[in-house]
Order: C-alpha cells, then sequence, then structure tokens
C-alpha cells in the first residue's frame, strides 16, 4: 500500500507528538471507576426495590390473582342479625335462599349460548346478558340472581347446564309480622344492606361478615377430583332487642286503623310509652307498607308510607299541650287547686280580645273546673302568670325545641320560637296549645314526665344488641335526664287530668274498673304558607293509666278526619281508651273500685236513631250523634264494657264532610237591643238558643248580648244576656254593652267543639 506524502511545505510546519508518560494511563481508568459503581449501584436499587415490591408491597394481591387461576372461591353469605321485641318474638329474621352463579371459563363456547337461554328462561333474566358474561375472558365468576326459592333452585338443576353453573346458597331478609312496626323495622336491600328504619341505622351491627369456600381447580376452571377444600366460617350479626311489645304493637295499630276508617281521615299516628322508663311500647303511623314488598318501583309512594310521623312531623298541638302549662304554673306557684277564673269568652292582652273556644265563656270556675273545661282564658293567664322566660324554662326543661334523642331517624326538633321575640300575646297563645310546635314523641315525653313524678326521661327503643356469641354490646341507659317538675306538683297533675276523663272533655277514654287520666286536643292545619287551612283539623287525646299509680301512656293523632264531630273527644279519645283497655289487663295490672259499675255496650247498628238511643239508655249508656238517621256504625263496638253513664258513639253515614260548615247548624244572632226579658227570652228560643241572664232575676231591658246581632251561632248555644233599667237620657247611636268580640258559627256539637272558621290568630281549640 503506497503513502501519500504531505506537501513539503506543510511537512516543515507540522510538529512532532510526545509520548505519553507511563504515569497518565490509571488516571483516566479512575474516572471512570466512580461512574460504573454508581450505575451498578442504580440498577441493584433497582433491581431490590423491584423485588421488594413484588414480593411485600404487591405479593399478596399477586398471590390472590395466582390463587384465582388454580381455585374457584364460592361466596358463604353470613346471617344477618334478627330484630326481636321485648319478649323475643322474632321482628326481623331470614330465610333460606339460593342464588346462580355462573364460572364463565367452564362453559365451552358451544354450549354457551344454550345455557344462556335455558337459564335466563327459567331465572327471568335476559338471556343476551347472560351470553354476554359466558363470552368475557375477564370474568372468571358472576352471579346470576339471587334469593331464589326451592322451586326455582329445582328447575335449574333439571336443566343440567355443566360444572360452569354453580348453586350456592343465600339469605333472604322476612318479616313475619308483616306491616306491624314497618316504618320503624324499615327494610333493606337484595344484598341484605339495611334501606331505612331500623335495618339502617343499626345496619353496622345487624351485617355479618361472609365466609367462603375454596376448591382447586383445572386450566378450564373445573374442580379437580381428590383435591382439598377449604372452608371461611361466615361470622353472623348481632342481635336487636327492641322495647316494642308486639301486643301492645299490634293494639296500637288496630286502633289506628278504624280510627282513619271510621272518622274518613286523612291518616294517623300513635305512641305508647313506658313513663317510668321511657321505654316506647308501640308506636305506628297509618298507612304504611308491607316491608317484605316494599313500593320500590314508586319512590314518592315508598318515601310516604315509610315516613315516621311520630318523629318526623311537627303539629300544632291544641288543648294537648294544656298539661304542660298547668304542671308548669302548678310547679312556679302560680296557681293551686283553690284558684279561681272567669271566662266570659275571651281575654284581653295588650288591647287584643284572644277568644276562648267556648264564645259564650265558661263563667267562674277553679282550676280543676278550668282544665275539665279545656278553657283557654285559664291558661292564658296561668302562662302570662309565668312570663316570658320562667315558662320557657320550663319548656325547655320538658325537651321542647330539641330532639328526644330517640335514635329514630328523621325526628325533627319542633318548632319554638325564641323567646326574645315573644309578646305578651304570643306567650296567652302558647298557654293553650297555639304558637308552638311539636312532634308527637316529643308531646308524649313531656307528658310522660309531668305525670310520672316529674322526671324527663329519653324515649327509647333499643333496649340492647348482643353478639352472636351472647356479649352484650350495648344496653340502654334509662337514668332520668333531669327532674322537671316536684313530685307534688305531679301528683295534682294526675288528680286533675283523672278529673278531665271523668267529669271533663275526656270522658270518651273512661275504662271499667281503672282510674284514667287524659286530655282532648283540636288544632288547626296549615297550609304551605302559613296560613290557616280552613276545614282541616288533627284531633288529639293523651291518656295515661292508671292515673294515681301512671305506667303507660297513650297519644292518639287522627289528622283531617272528615266527619261532623271533628273534636278530640269523639275522633281520638275513644280509640286510647280502646288501647289503654287492652293493655292494662295484658300488663297484669289490677284493676280499682274507680269506675267499677260497667255496663255491656249493646249492639244499635241498624237501629233508628230514636230506638239506638232508648237500648243504650236501658243499658245505662248515652248516644252521641249527629244526624237522625239509622245507626250503621257505633263506637264502642258491641259487647264491650264500659263504665255506667259512658257515651256511645253513633255513626249513621250521613255525615257531612266537614259538616262544621253546613248551614242547617247556623243561626243568626237576633238583636237583643231593648227588649223585655220575656221578649228576649222569646226571640232567642225561636232562634234555637238558650238565655243566660244577667243579673239571674232580670229586671228593665236588654242593653248588652254576648254575642253580636247578626253574628252566626251555633244552634243550641247559651247567650248571656246583660239586663237593666234604661237611663233617662240614653244615648242616641247605640246601646251600651259589655265589651265582647263576635264569634264565628260552629257546628251543633259538644261544648269542646273547635270554632270552624278561625282567623289565622284565633285558631280552634279545645
Amino acid at each position: 500500500m503506497s503513502i501519500t506524502p504531505l506537501p513539503q511545505g506543510k511537512q516543515k510546519n507540522r510538529k512532532k507528538s510526545k509520548p505519553a508518560k507511563a504515569s497518565e494511563q490509571p488516571v483516566s481508568f479512575k474516572k471512570r471507576m466512580p461512574c460504573l459503581l454508581i450505575i451498578f449501584a442504580i440498577l441493584f436499587t433497582v433491581l431490590i426495590g423491584r423485588v421488594f415490591w413484588l414480593s411485600v408491597v404487591n405479593g399478596p394481591k399477586l398471590k390472590q390473582l395466582a390463587v384465582r387461576q388454580w381455585t374457584r372461591s364460592t361466596p358463604q353469605t353470613a346471617q344477618r342479625g334478627l330484630i326481636v321485641d321485648c319478649n323475643g318474638a322474632e321482628l326481623a329474621v331470614n330465610t333460606q335462599a339460593y342464588k346462580v352463579v355462573i364460572w364463565p371459563s367452564a362453559v365451552k363456547a358451544g354450549e354457551r349460548e344454550r345455557v344462556a337461554r335455558e337459564l335466563g328462561s327459567v331465572l327471568g333474566v335476559s338471556s343476551e346478558k347472560i351470553l354476554e358474561k359466558l363470552s368475557s375472558s375477564t370474568i372468571r365468576e358472576y352471579t346470576v340472581k339471587r334469593q331464589l326459592d326451592e322451586e326455582t333452585i329445582n328447575k335449574v338443576r333439571s336443566l343440567q347446564l355443566g360444572k360452569g353453573v354453580g348453586i350456592a346458597q343465600d339469605v333472604k331478609r322476612y318479616y313475619p309480622y308483616g306491616t306491624l312496626l314497618s316504618q320503624v323495622i324499615g327494610f333493606t336491600n337484595i344484598d341484605s344492606a339495611g334501606q331505612s328504619g331500623l335495618e339502617l341505622i343499626l345496619d353496622k351491627y345487624l351485617t355479618g361478615r361472609d365466609g367462603k369456600m375454596i376448591a382447586e381447580t383445572d386450566s378450564r376452571g373445573n374442580p379437580i377430583a381428590g383435591s382439598s377444600y377449604q372452608y371461611i366460617d361466615a361470622a353472623d350479626g348481632d342481635k336487636a332487642q327492641l322495647t316494642v311489645d308486639v301486643n301492645m304493637q299490634s293494639y296500637l295499630e288496630n286502633a289506628l286503623e278504624e280510627a282513619i276508617l271510621v272518622n274518613n281521615a286523612k291518616d294517623a299516628q300513635g305512641i305508647i310509652l313506658d313513663v317510668r322508663t321511657g321505654a316506647i311500647k308501640a308506636i305506628s303511623t297509618k298507612p304504611d307498607f308491607d316491608p317484605n314488598d316494599p313500593p320500590r318501583n314508586d319512590l314518592a309512594a315508598l318515601a310516604a308510607l315509610s315516613k315516621n310521623r311520630v318523629v318526623t312531623d311537627a303539629y300544632e298541638p291544641g288543648s294537648t299541650f294544656k298539661i304542660l302549662t298547668l304542671a308548669a304554673a302548678l310547679d312556679a306557684g302560680c296557681t293551686d287547686l283553690d284558684s279561681s277564673f272567669y271566662c266570659n269568652g275571651g281575654y284581653i292582652v295588650n288591647g287584643e280580645r284572644i277568644r276562648c273556644w267556648r264564645h259564650a265563656g265558661h263563667g267562674s270556675q277553679n282550676l280543676t273546673e278550668a282544665t275539665e273545661n279545656s278553657c283557654n282564658v285559664c291558661f292564658m293567664q296561668l302562662a302570662l302568670s309565668m312570663g316570658v322566660e320562667q315558662f320557657y324554662d320550663y319548656l325547655y326543661a320538658f325537651g321542647l325545641g330539641q330532639s328526644t334523642g330517640s335514635g329514630l331517624i328523621g325526628e325533627s326538633d319542633g318548632i319554638v320560637t325564641h323567646q326574645k321575640y315573644i309578646t305578651a300575646n304570643d306567650l296567652a297563645r302558647i298557654g293553650f296549645g297555639q304558637s308552638i310546635a311539636v312532634t308527637p314523641i316529643q308531646l308524649a315525653s313531656a307528658v310522660a314526665a309531668a305525670v310520672n313524678g316529674g322526671e324527663l326521661h329519653t324515649p327509647y327503643i333499643i333496649e340492647e344488641i348482643t353478639a352472636a356469641d351472647g356479649t352484650v354490646i350495648f344496653k340502654a341507659d334509662t337514668t332520668p335526664v333531669r327532674r322537671v317538675i316536684s313530685e307534688e306538683s305531679s301528683k295534682k297533675v294526675c288528680e286533675i287530668l283523672q278529673s278531665v276523663v271523668d267529669n271533663g272533655t275526656g270522658r270518651n277514654a273512661k275504662i271499667e274498673g281503672y282510674a284514667i287520666g287524659g286530655k282532648t286536643g283540636t288544632a288547626q292545619k296549615y297550609d304551605s304558607y302559613g296560613r290557616v287551612a280552613e276545614g282541616s283539623y288533627i284531633c288529639s287525646f293523651i291518656g295515661f293509666a292508671p292515673a294515681d299509680e301512671p305506667r303507660y301512656l297513650c297519644l292518639i293523632l287522627v289528622d283531617e278526619p272528615h266527619v261532623g264531630s271533628i273534636f278530640g273527644s269523639t275522633v281520638a279519645a275513644p280509640y286510647v281508651r280502646r288501647v289503654l283497655s287492652q293493655i292494662l289487663p295484658y300488663a297484669n295490672i289490677p284493676k280499682s273500685g274507680h269506675n267499677a259499675e260497667g255496663v255491656e255496650v249493646p249492639n244499635v247498628t241498624g237501629m233508628s236513631m230514636e230506638e239506638a238511643l232508648a237500648a243504650l239508655e236501658a243499658a245505662g249508656l248515652t248516644g252521641v250523634y249527629e244526624c237522625e238517621a239509622p245507626v250503621t256504625f257505633q263506637v264502642p263496638a258491641a259487647g264491650e264494657r264500659m263504665p255506667y253513664g259512658s257515651s256511645v258513639l253513633l255513626y249513621t253515614g250521613s255525615e257531612g264532610i266537614n259538616q262544621e260548615t253546613d248551614e242547617p247548624y247556623y243561626v243568626a244572632m237576633p238583636d237583643l237591643a231593648g227588649m223585655t226579658p220575656l221578649q228576649a227570652y222569646t226571640a232567642l228560643r225561636g232562634a234555637g238558643l238558650v238565655m243566660e241572664a244577667d243579673p239571674a232575676d232580670p229586671y228593665g231591658v236588654v242593653i248588652g248580648q254576648s254575642i253580636s246581632a247578626g253574628d252566626p251561632v251555633e244552634y243550641g248555644s247559651s247567650v248571656t244576656v246583660y239586663f237593666d233599667w234604661p237611663t233617662p237620657t240614653p244615648a242616641p247611636s247605640q246601646t251600651a254593652q259589655p265589651e265582647v268580640t263576635p264569634s264565628p258559627a260552629v257546628t251543633q256539637q259538644p261544648a269542646e267543639t273547635p270554632e270552624p272558621t278561625p282567623s289565622p290568630t284565633d285558631e280552634p281549640n279545645e
């Protein structure tokens, strides 16, 4: 090979390179070594980190994936915990059921369409959906349908669909008593998870831990013959025992259903409390639903039927609230049994005349008589005598304006306007149950404190929760929350309320052989704009027994009754009487000498009204009725026993809806000015009214009348007429009259009937 020499000129200028020194070569190697070591260290660290990640961090997951490749896991459903009543009666249980499971990898491709078609036909499931799951390469196991009965499972077995279709045990929730206590217990979904009521509240206790069975399989997912099986046992849920007694619950629900039917009402609610502890023995809102078959396809209806209105809905209580005013005033020393009150039909507060429900007034009365008469004037005076601050202290002590702590879903706090906004007029109305709203459970709890010796208890429904091994996880605390009134004041309240039933508006709650205490209530309802809903009432009665040593309290509310006699003593009191007359013997409470003379109620259904009244009179009873027509229904029913002299409600089927507005029950008040006593008596008698003269031995001419001329007035009402000798120079414009506010008309009903056409500031109140 020839080498071309460089040009001479360039060769002359080129410098010769110096040979490298031997000591310079190791320096280059030393510089490279740290870099190599760092690279190897990084690679080693990454390798160690990857091994750590695979074996430690992600190891359990990878192991699980590996196990899934050679094993098949069949879940074993745990039993959901039972719900039982105070005596152990099972309210919510589990029944044996089955589920169908498929393993797509174990089904041959040529068999998939047949399996999907036949399985879908038996189970009522889309065959296309089953085929989609069978064709999937990512699905190891799929549950086709759950909670199947044995008959359906036998049909699946008869298909002989191969090893790719399996059957496993399942659990279905079942409620043996159907609709009984349905709003409180609630229901579960298909996975046995709580959806409402106690099933939802106690879900973490009732839900168990599922187990499983693991079997080794081949590459196609078929079990390997002779291989071992591994079982992981399921852990059942805890058992919840309630304070409710199924018998008392059935007594209450039967009474509510009849109250709705007889009174053509929108709905009815009720609660029974043990006043000594606050235990809820029964609670219900009717209508309700069957939790075994809830209307899941109509969510609005399901929500309405699931609503426990005893705890969720606040309402203006009316005269049942007077129990709390009475208890507070007695305990505060603002009144006593000897206190006297005068009612002329209204009471003036800050220039406003607030009417009593009885527009003719109750006259002079003591505290017991005023409570028997449910006189609004008396309770206005009691509230005003305490003042806002003291009265509110008692209201808060009774637990108003806050949740009772029952633990039931959706409990409302009620509505108690802050005291800084309360005027004397508001305070007067609160005294007789207006301008304040409570839930039924709040009122029942507060009244229980007023009659049990003065101690407030938290109403509760969960007695205890126990684990499957018998360990008690939860136990209810029945310690009183606080003392509200003294034992002496509570005893006086009981005595007065017993007199209300014996002699006053609560007489339809009398029970043979027992002393009963209680109070009626009729309250106006309001629309969504806060305006008075004309013709819409809530009628209620709260009763307790025995009155001398209270043990059980029952409150029943009938919402929007549509019969002629719309007031608590006829719409609600008879049903409280029925409930108490059943639970007292059931609870082995002995009879006393009170109301000892009892009679059996005769069957007067089908008789004319005249015949029915004669039959009742012969038995020592009286009849309450609206229309002179044949009797179609009676309360109490024939064969029941009642104290001598009690009233039987007679229905004719002719009672008008909202009859309190029907014209035949009204008359126009005559103008009596200037008439002599005889002339006034004749004029009132001709109008169907009764004259009460003032003075009792009248003289001169009429100078005033308690109801203004021309005003509509209840047929048969009493009218106070004032007489005096005419003055020599009478005023030319008008006759002097005592201050009287016109009263709206009411129907021909007993004295406690609410006024049917109230103004927004003067609603009806028994």
